[in-house]
C-alpha cells in the first residue's frame, strides 16, 4: 500500500464509487460478500488498491496545503517540480492562531514584530504526491489556497 486506507467513514462516502471499482473488476455485489467471507485477505487487497487510488486522484489535484499549529501557520503552494511555503510564526504566548480570537489577533497585527514572515522552496521528489501525502500525515489539509494567495500579495513574491 503506498498511502492509507480510507477510514470506514470515507468509504461510506464513497460508497457508490467502490461499486464502481468492483464492477471494473467484474467482482458483482455477491462475488464481494462472498470474498469478504472466505477470502478477507484478498478484500483487504481490494480495499487497500482502492484507497491508493482515491488518494492518488486526491494529490493529483492538490496544489495548496495549509497547517495550523497555535503558533504557526505553514502555507504550501505544490507545483509540479516545486514545494513553495510561506511561514508565519506568531511569538506572543497569549496568541493561539488556531482560534478565532488568536487568528483575528494575527490579522490586525501582522506587522507586529512579534510576527515573523519566512518564504522557502524547495524540489519535489521524483514522487511529488509521496511529498504531500507525507505533508497530510503531519496534519497539513488540502485548500483552495486563498490565504496562501493572500500572503503571496502581502509578501510580494
Amino acid at each position: 500500500m503506498k498511502y492509507a486506507r480510507l477510514s470506514k467513514e470515507q468509504f461510506e462516502e464513497l460508497h457508490q464509487e467502490f461499486i464502481n471499482f468492483l464492477a471494473s473488476q467484474s467482482i458483482t455485489g455477491d462475488e464481494w460478500e462472498d470474498i469478504k467471507i472466505n477470502k478477507p485477505e484478498v478484500a483487504e487487497e481490494e480495499l487497500d488498491i482502492f484507497s491508493d487510488l482515491v488518494w492518488e486522484g486526491v494529490l493529483n489535484q492538490a496544489q495548496f496545503l495549509e497547517h495550523f499549529s497555535p503558533n504557526q501557520i505553514y502555507l504550501f503552494k505544490i507545483t509540479e517540480t516545486t514545494l513553495n511555503l510561506i511561514a508565519i510564526k506568531v511569538e506572543n504566548e497569549q496568541v493561539d492562531v488556531t482560534t478565532r480570537q488568536g487568528y483575528n489577533w494575527l490579522q490586525q497585527n501582522l506587522m507586529d514584530d512579534r510576527v515573523s514572515l519566512y518564504t522557502s522552496a524547495k524540489a519535489v521528489s521524483d514522487d511529488r504526491n509521496k511529498d504531500i501525502f507525507a505533508l497530510v500525515q503531519q496534519g497539513a489539509v488540502i485548500t483552495k489556497g486563498e490565504l496562501y494567495e493572500f500572503f503571496e500579495k502581502h509578501l510580494n513574491l
